[in-house]
């Protein structure tokens, strides 16, 4: 029999992260409510909640259940959260203060694992995993260079246990000795299962089910999660159970999934399994879930029926659909035209006066509402802090995905608009996540301080000490996934110039920024919506998509998903002229106000598949069509309507990925037609967004120039003049400026390297323009970019 839902427990008000079901008729839960509750089964598909656990202020991420003892003749319950402490409660006298607290980790317990006669391991942020007997302290297991997310213990009697981490290991030990270290996964392990007489499962941010002996053979991998999986459990019949990001929950039998059952959540954080074969779920919209494959336990056919209307009203994840409003750039609303929404600013205290939030005074403390009937999340900030700053805190206090970054930052920028910031050197990309190199002194910029994900510990990138023109770095994790990142290629001057004596602090600098990152679901259901719009009325129906159409942009989605959730698993066929023809086709077609998911399909696109385009006519003719989607040639005065100019931000992001670790050092003509467009338009018609992404642009057309001379001296002065407009145009953006500036420090260093000068005229334009910036722009990154570009004018 298929599994179905049988009983919906919907008391917790935020995300269940964990769930064990220790027997048939009992099922704990621990939430980012702060939050654990017991409930027990009061009939064949009913349970009821008995208590709830309140022990301290912060969120639970981990659960487990200690067998009864003469102290506990029901059993404890164990939980652990970001407050560093595992506190122990017994079940028959259940209290919110816990009968044991077991003190020794240092960050953010993520998980819990017992055995029959109550030992217990733990494994935390810290990078350490802790064996408990007694409720005291046995051994520390160390060596994992990352958070620990899993831990289980595989034989009680040998003390030998098992941890899985966000460094992309697992580690066998006994006692506190490593004894073997599996490694296979290409992302953070996030959970750990034992099967019997094989060996154990793992599950991982990849994607991925393995399935190893403990003699380190990996007998089989189980595929077909679109992203994290993020638990599994093991039924009583030797099938595998899993939950994800992608929603669902899957029940695998060898090596096929036989079924998947979709959640009305974000998420399905935890699962775990009863003894007779039920599966108890936990999730993103805080809810616990049991599904059961006998009929007898099955919910009413107007609770299924209930459950999988709810299931088909949320095809887009929850979160983007709850998040800011307001005040985002991003949202789906044809009014708008804006692609995602962080939520609503109920209340924020402003500039005017301080606020204390734990202990400390912010100048804003806004209240952003992400669900209904859900307490607000506070957001701190500061103004003079940096918003990227601000928005990693919140996302990992709130334990929230890194993907949202870029959105949180747009909501701190639009409700502190107008405040003046102090200086600032601390600087992280707001695409990447990643640092930017520091200036310094003529040796070296100082080192940058170390970084690792709160989710899957991946390290972010480390600029190298700067001492040659070429900066290249491979020390880069994706921020959500732990996945490594294309590595850039060293910046090496053409073999016929000579390199230049190194007199700069911080240029050049030779890492392409990009916008790479999309979620290509949300993007395909809009496109969807909109083309069914389209198709239901008698008067649209000729700009609907085609059979034709349809393929080629279902080839795309499928490399897209493919290529940023697996990079270096590929199996897509990749993409080419037909799927740019096909982009191009509907731009042409559909209206201003319905082309902004088309258009940024064209930007993952851009990013992700550049041999698409490596035709220069074939690039020249994409890339234009995408101006001409974003209304380029249209008139520039009076207000730009608010669709216009969403579709020219993402046509700009499109352009900054098509300048990338590929492009030949020539440059094509394309590039510059794409240039000569851009100068069209008036610098003051740009929005905020739109500068940065044109300086972005700018600065990877230098990165290019750092690895030789382009073919057309036209190309180069194009570059240079739209350089010189955001410079002496710009007056209230620093990113902007500061980009702009590395781009020219990058340009004027190649070419030095290549033993060309500027014109006079050229020379003294710049010049002009250094004073102003110093005065408008008074952070210390700004100030040694200018130092090095006054230093390579004088050479």
């Amino acid at each position: 029999m298929p599994y179905k839902l049988s009983a919906s427990l919907s008391e917790h008000s935020s995300d269940v992260r964990a769930v064990v079901s220790p027997s048939n008729d009992l099922v704990l839960s621990a939430s980012r409510d702060k939050t654990a509750r017991s409930w027990t089964r009061t009939s064949s598909n009913a349970f009821s909640q008995d208590f709830t656990f309140r022990a301290g202020n912060k969120f639970l991420n981990a659960i487990t259940y200690i067998p009864p003892s003469s102290e506990a003749p029901r059993g404890y319950m164990a939980t652990g959260g970001n407050e560093a402490v595992i506190n122990v409660y017994p079940l028959d006298a259940p209290s919110d203060e816990p009968r044991y607290a077991l003190v020794g980790h240092t960050d953010n317990v993520c998980t819990l694992n017992t055995s029959p006669s109550g030992l217990l391991i733990s494994g935390s942020w810290d990078r350490t995993a802790r064996v408990w007997r007694n409720f005291q302290q046995v051994y520390e297991l160390k060596g994992h260079e990352q958070s620990v997310w899993a831990a289980l213990i595989l034989d009680e009697a040998e003390d030998i246990f098992l941890t899985g981490s966000a460094d992309k290991t697992i580690r066998l030990w006994m006692k506190h000795k490593l004894i073997r270290t599996f490694s296979g996964h290409t992302q953070a392990v996030r959970g750990l299962a034992l099967i019997p007489h094989i060996g154990f499962a793992s599950c991982s941010n990849d994607g991925e089910i393995r399935v190893w002996t403990t003699e380190g053979d990996v007998v089989s991998t189980l595929s077909g999660h679109t992203s994290f999986v993020y638990s599994l459990t093991v039924l009583p019949t030797g099938e595998i159970a899993s939950g994800g990001e992608d929603r669902t929950l899957r029940i695998w039998r060898d090596e096929e999934c036989i079924q998947t059952i979709v959640h009305p959540a974000t998420s399905v954080w935890t699962v775990s399994s009863m003894l007779n074969g039920d599966i108890v779920t936990g999730s993103s919209d805080g809810v616990v879930r049991i599904f059961s494959n006998a009929e007898e336990r099955w919910a009413s056919s107007n609770e299924l029926k209930e459950y999988d209307e709810l299931v088909a009203s949320q095809a887009l994840p929850s979160f983007i659909e709850q998040l800011i409003e307001s005040s985002s750039t991003w949202k789906w609303d044809s009014a708008s035209m804006t692609w995602q929404k962080i939520g609503d600013v109920v209340d924020a205290v402003g500039s005017g006066r301080k606020q204390l939030y734990e202990g400390k005074e912010y100048d804003y403390v806004f209240d952003v509402d992400i669900q209904d009937g859900v307490p607000p999340l506070k957001l701190p900030y500061n103004a003079n802090e940096n918003p990227f700053t601000a928005a990693q805190r919140f996302l990992a206090s709130h334990d929230l995905p890194m993907s949202y970054l870029d959105q949180v930052v747009q909501f701190i920028q639009q409700n502190t608009s107008g405040v003046s910031l102090s200086t600032t050197s601390e600087y992280s990309d707001p695409f990447t996540g990643a640092s930017r190199y520091q200036g310094g002194g003529s040796s070296g910029p100082a080192a940058s301080p170390a970084y690792a994900d709160p989710f899957t510990g991946a390290t972010r990138y480390q600029p190298p000490t700067i001492s040659t023109p070429s900066a290249p770095s491979s020390g880069y994790g994706d921020p959500l996934t732990g996945g490594s990142r294309y590595a850039p290629p060293t910046a090496v001057p053409p073999p016929q110039t000579a390199t230049p004596a190194r007199s700069t602090s911080v240029v050049p600098v030779s890492t392409f920024l990009s916008f790479k990152q999309g979620n290509v679901n949300a993007m395909r259901g809009k496109v969807s919506e909109l083309d069914d719009g389209f198709r239901n009325e008698i008067s649209t129906t000729a700009v609907a998509i085609y059979g034709p159409e349809a393929e080629r942009l279902d080839e795309a989605y499928a490399y897209l998903n493919q290529a940023l959730t697996s990079p270096g698993k590929i199996t897509a066929p990749p993409l080419d002229k037909a799927h740019l023809e096909a982009v191009e086709q509907i731009l042409e077609r559909w209206p201003s106000s319905s082309r902004f998911p088309i258009i940024d399909l064209a930007r993952l696109i851009s990013g992700n598949c550049p041999s698409a385009y490596t035709d220069s006519k074939v690039a020249q003719q994409f890339f234009a069509s995408l101006l001409k989607a974003a209304e380029w040639d249209a008139p520039w005065d009076g207000q730009i309507p608010k669709s216009r100019e969403t579709n020219m931000l993402l046509t700009l992001r499109a352009l900054v990925n098509s300048v990338n670790e590929s492009t030949p050092v020539g440059l094509g003509d394309w590039v510059g037609a794409i240039l000569g467009e851009l100068a069209r338009a008036p610098y003051d018609a740009l929005a905020k967004n739109h500068r940065v992404a044109l300086a972005t642009f700018l600065f990877n057309i230098s990165c290019i120039r750092l690895k030789g001379p382009i073919e057309s001296s036209s190309i180069g002065e194009q570059h240079l003049s739209l350089i010189s407009m955001i410079l002496h145009q710009e007056q209230k953006d620093g990113e902007t400026a500061y980009r702009a500036l590395v781009a020219l420090g990058n340009t004027l260093f190649a070419l030095k390297a290549q033993s060309i000068s500027l014109a006079p005229g050229q020379v003294s334009e710049f010049r002009q323009a250094l004073p102003g910036l110093r005065s408008r722009f008074l952070e210390d990154r700004t100030s040694a970019v200018i130092k090095d570009v006054e230093t390579l004018l004088s050479s």
